[in-house]
């Protein structure tokens, strides 16, 4: 079983871990005062011994720091891209520390070099991020062919227990096995996915004694809740680890805010991270910043777009359409006119769609290209939109909306966007509204700085320029 292996897993991680920091170290001093890559003077240089000494710090020193930074953890469904980030804020910290702590501790340390302790770094973290998708490269090698599994038993059939057989399956790479399902209420010899029922849930008290899994996961459907204390005592009292998957995840989001309320745990059914001060803020500044540079580098293309506009047909250059933006307030958003001039009861009726009589020739390339999305760069600077977040729409189908389609109103909580995630997946224009929503709500909840710059770089590769803008 796993579980026999995983100390020893660990700790043999730790040790590659420890040589993986020397041998960055060694060969920082070597690039740095042996290659000639850059100029040492050698009157001024420390021996090598007093460079080789500050190991003794700098090894246990980093190995806390990964643990610190969770990269002990078990990798089984975890990213890889998620895993080299800890690796490199490990690092960040520790050139930090290191730097402050021999300025401090002694001042012959003063003239310890700077550009070798950065070169270290940069090895560190190159090293670091090889040897681990090496060995998750391993490990998932292993894992697919049915060496170092996990054996796990889920208790209580619905659709949590579904979902979770439907994930484990589609990564073999995690090394999860699933071996059957107790339920009360479901007859013994259904199945999913080849995974059967076996038995009811007070046969827990026969299986955990046995030790031949590695995890109990509780699948409960929400309408058997009251077992849940009972099974939790079956699990605890055999030491077995018990994971709980919640059957409300159509409710709950998938990182929910707790709350310690004198030892009351309390969950905020949706954790939003714009809704704290400092993230709102830090957003904002990026918009201002945003829109202003963006004006200024399309200003040229905004300005051959309006003199297109006014040449090839009758009206307004600018197109003022009211939308339902952050907290439920309506705004005026603005866009080239890419249409003919429209009564509000015409242009409210209907969707644009594929080959619409309505759209000009002029406005037909713009939707394509999206030029004629460039004037709610100045909706951004005034503050109605964002750079990015969920697309605003119009109130008639806020209102249709909010009726048929659940969770739709949390897009509010957060300012609308000139592009999306929604947007860069594909679903724009006459597209699944139930995607969009769900590709919305997932970017509210999972908002990052990071998220945020990824979903602009690729708005240039897959946003302007789309199949579905009509």
């Amino acid at each position: 079983m796993i579980k026999n292996n995983q100390k020893f897993f660990n700790q043999f991680h730790v040790l590659i871990d420890g040589c993986i920091v020397a041998l960055a170290y060694v060969l920082a001093y070597y690039i740095r005062f042996s290659s000639g890559l850059f100029y040492s003077d050698p009157a001024g240089r420390l021996p090598m011994s007093t460079y080789m000494f500050n190991l003794f710090v700098i090894i246990p020193l980093y190995l806390v720091l990964f643990y610190y930074n969770e990269l002990y953890t078990p990798k089984r469904g975890t990213g890889r891209l998620g895993e080299i980030w800890r690796i490199f804020r490990a690092n960040v910290i520790g050139l930090l520390v290191l730097l402050s702590m021999f300025y401090l501790l002694n001042n012959q340390f003063i003239h310890i070099s700077r550009l070798m302790l950065a070169i270290y770094s940069v090895l560190n973290v190159v090293l670091m991020s090889l040897e681990r998708t090496l060995i998750r490269n391993f490990l998932s090698r292993m894992r697919r062919s049915g060496h170092n599994l996990k054996h796990i038993l889920l208790v209580g059939y619905s659709r949590a227990a579904e979902q979770y057989i439907d994930r484990v399956m589609a990564n073999p790479e995690w090394g999860y096995k699933i071996h059957a399902i107790l339920d009360d209420e479901v007859p013994r010899g259904a199945s999913y996915r080849d995974v059967k029922v076996v038995g009811s849930i007070d046969n827990l008290e026969y299986i955990l004694p046995e030790n031949k899994m590695d995890e109990i996961v509780i699948t409960l459907p929400l309408s058997r809740y009251e077992d849940l204390q009972k099974i939790v005592s079956y699990c605890e009292k055999s030491g077995v680890h018990t994971k709980f998957v919640p059957d409300y995840s159509s409710v709950i989001s998938s990182h929910p805010y707790m709350e310690d309320l004198q030892g009351l745990p309390v969950v905020n059914i949706r954790n939003v991270p714009l809704s704290d001060p400092m993230n709102r803020m830090v957003k904002r500044f990026i918009d201002i910043a945003g829109s202003l540079f963006g004006i200024v580098i399309t200003s040229p293309i905004m300005l051959v777009a309006a003199l297109a506009v006014a040449l090839t047909s009758k009206g307004p250059v600018i197109f003022r359409q009211t939308r339902i933006g952050y907290h439920n307030k309506p705004f005026e958003m603005y866009k080239f006119r890419s249409m003919v001039v429209q009564t509000d009861e015409e242009e409210a009726c209907k969707w644009t769609t594929k080959e619409d009589p309505r759209v000009t020739k002029v406005g037909r390339f713009m939707r394509k290209t999206s030029i004629d999305e460039l004037p709610q760069l100045f909706n951004i600077l005034k503050g109605d939109m964002s750079m990015v977040g969920p697309r605003p729409e119009r109130p008639q189908f806020v209102e249709k909306f909010k009726e048929e389609i659940p969770r739709y109103m949390v897009k509010h909580q957060v300012r609308p966007g000139l592009t999306g995630w929604a947007q860069i997946n594909g679903f724009r224009g006459d597209t699944s509204i139930f995607k969009r929503v769900e590709y919305d709500i997932y970017y509210i909840e999972n908002w990052t700085l990071g998220f945020d710059i990824k979903i602009i770089f690729l708005t240039f590769f897959k946003g302007f320029i789309n199949k579905n803008a009509y």
